[in-house]
């Protein structure tokens, strides 16, 4: 089984895919984990290294790719990105929208990294802008697409384990429609 969790930065993503693999016993794969990693072995902050990736396309395609190799790739699975509901195309057997209002996730996000809770809502939107500018120039995906989705969340209105119960009983009463209840990922989507 693959299911992907996307959303914003802030959003829950994370503790939900996380919560998810372990209701269903599946691997996790977190692209913020991956970009996280990446700025931090190259000396950059998260914003900075989105910064750099405006100039240096190279660094979201690399990333993008192995993302949707993993997705292609292993079986039961979690994989969460901001584009992992993408990514996944139709191999995802369901995909996830989670987002909060930017002042919630800005407060989640200064929790986590020990920052003012403005300044980083006021770096999320920086971060957001950024990153739908660079989907939209390399894959024509216009990420306020939800369409693609199975199910979207307000991570906002509800704890993470009431969001989790959401998400385990969607997946547990999804009765397949044939494809023509499920979202299609054109393929000139190309990821490379």
């Amino acid at each position: 089984m693959l299911l992907t969790v996307s959303g914003p930065p802030g959003s829950g993503k994370s503790t939900t895919a996380q919560l998810l693999a372990e209701a269903f016993d599946l691997d996790h794969v977190s692209g913020g984990d991956i970009f996280r990693e990446l700025a931090n072995e190259r000396g950059y902050t998260p914003l900075e290294f989105n910064k750099l990736a405006e100039e240096n396309d190279q660094i979201d395609r690399d990333l993008d790719r192995r993302l949707r190799e993993i997705a292609l790739e292993e079986d039961d699975l979690v994989l969460e990105s901001r584009l992992a509901g993408w990514l996944a195309g139709d191999e995802a057997d369901f995909r996830f929208w989670l987002d909060a209002p930017v002042r919630v996730r800005g407060e989640r996000i200064a929790e986590r990294e020990g920052k003012d809770p403005e300044r980083a809502a006021e770096e999320t939107k920086a971060r957001e802008a950024s990153e739908a500018q660079r989907y939209e120039e390399y894959y024509d995906i216009d990420i306020r697409d939800l369409t693609i989705y199975d199910l979207s969340v307000n991570t906002a209105r509800w704890d993470p384990a009431a969001v989790l119960d959401m998400l385990v009983t969607a997946v547990d009463e999804y009765e397949p429609a044939g494809d023509e209840g499920k979202a299609r990922i054109p393929l000139e989507y190309e990821f490379e």
